[in-house]
């Protein structure tokens, strides 16, 4: 069903597949940057995957710094730094190398930059943010699941408030997105089958939210299409470059499906997880899938029964009664979890993850009060949020 009015955004030029890093110093020229900083992570260099990007790109395109200290959440401080690094180098672009935590703390410090302020916290709570002055941004996602290098998302730790604080705007969208195997082909089996059930529950939300709309829609069957066939096998054999490559594009239509039309209550309560007990966002959203999924389930029984067909295929979907078909999509995202379990060792319940019952109350009172919530098609109260996590304990 078509919405009487809906707004669809996705201006990232995407580069995919073999040598797509090699096309980075021509895609900033093109948009006026000559001296860029290179943000990433401690472990990226450790492994050698800087070292890749680096040697691609730097016989045409001038390296101004490299920043390697940001952590596995992307933090205040950790922006302001960067801010202060970037104005002392006299860089003019960014390139982020990474997750979706580096990737947001890219477009925490071009959207800094780009309406002249001194501290993110400038603009916490802004409704609106003005286009203001263009700082060229490639992304390179080293990970298949957050979708983040086509977002219009960023969320940022706030350890003061242990929270995390969600920034959106059109103008966070990357310049250009950068889908190259050789970034993705050293993650352990873990983290690939963590991002990937990632990118599975943004497209599952954005197919069945308040905000979804045909163009979300399309987005998110064809990303569920390629992790079906896909998960599994780059968790067994992550060298298996045709399978990165399909993870990565999933990853990719996921994001900007969930960008577009936005998720629903699996991810607020999995930001509340994941900012008071510390649980990785895609092992949250794992755990919490299915139990969420029934939760909604009275109110998205249709859109459940579709589901079944991308998840599961044509012949389990037709061979499946009609008021089956529900119930059976939820029990497929189940069994994908079990056998990502014993593939790779992600967990499948909140107290594996490290998750207190104590802490329900707070993780509960933090749900509720997330973004995420509203556009969820079913409301959902402290009590509500407190049982889906008793569910998933």
């Amino acid at each position: 069903m078509i919405p009487k009015y809906y707004e669809y955004q996705n201006s990232t030029k995407i580069l995919s597949g073999e040598f797509a890093l090699e096309n980075i110093p021509h895609e900033l020229k093109s948009l006026g940057a000559k001296k860029t900083l290179i943000l990433t992570d401690k472990t990226l260099e450790k492994i050698g995957t800087l070292q890749i990007l680096k040697d691609a790109i730097i016989d045409n395109l001038e390296i101004g710094g490299i920043y390697t200290e940001i952590p596995t959440d992307s933090s205040i401080e950790v922006i302001n730094e960067i801010i202060e690094e970037y104005k002392k180098l006299d860089c003019d672009s960014l390139i982020a190398l990474g997750g979706g935590s580096v990737i947001d703390t890219a477009k925490g410090v071009r959207m800094v930059l780009s309406q002249s302020r001194n501290s993110i916290m400038d603009l916490a709570g802004c409704e609106l943010i003005n286009y203001g002055k263009h700082i060229p941004f490639v992304a390179i996602p080293t990970t298949s699941g957050t979708g983040s290098e086509v977002t219009l998302v960023a969320v940022i730790l706030n350890k003061l408030e242990n929270i995390k604080m969600e920034f959106i705007s059109y103008f966070l969208l990357p310049d250009v997105a950068v889908l190259d195997t050789r970034m993705t082909i050293t993650m352990p089996p873990k983290i690939t089958a963590s991002t990937g059930m990632d990118a599975l529950c943004h497209a599952i939300e954005s197919y069945t939210c308040l905000q979804k709309n045909p163009m979300s829609d399309a987005y998110a069957t064809a990303a569920i299409e390629l992790i079906r066939d896909n998960l599994e096998e780059t968790v067994k054999n992550g060298k298996n470059k045709k399978a990165r490559l399909a993870m990565a594009n999933a990853s990719l239509m996921a994001g900007s499906a969930f960008s577009n039309s936005m998720v629903g209550i699996i991810h607020a309560i999995g930001h509340a997880v994941g900012g008071i007990s510390r649980v990785p966002h895609g092992d949250a959203m794992a755990i919490l899938m299915p139990h969420c999924m029934r939760y909604n389930k009275d109110k998205l029984e249709e859109d459940y029964s579709k589901l079944l067909l991308y998840i599961a295929g044509e012949e389990v979907y037709s061979n499946t009664p009609k008021e089956q078909r529900a119930d059976k999509t939820i029990e497929y995202i189940e069994e994908m979890l079990n056998k990502l379990n014993k593939l790779s060792g992600l967990k499948t319940k909140l107290s594996e993850a490290g998750v207190k019952e104590e802490d329900f109350d707070k993780i509960a009172k933090t749900a509720i009060n997330d973004g995420a919530l509203i556009v969820n098609p079913k409301k959902a109260n402290i009590e509500d949020v407190k049982n889906i996590l008793k569910e998933a304990f």
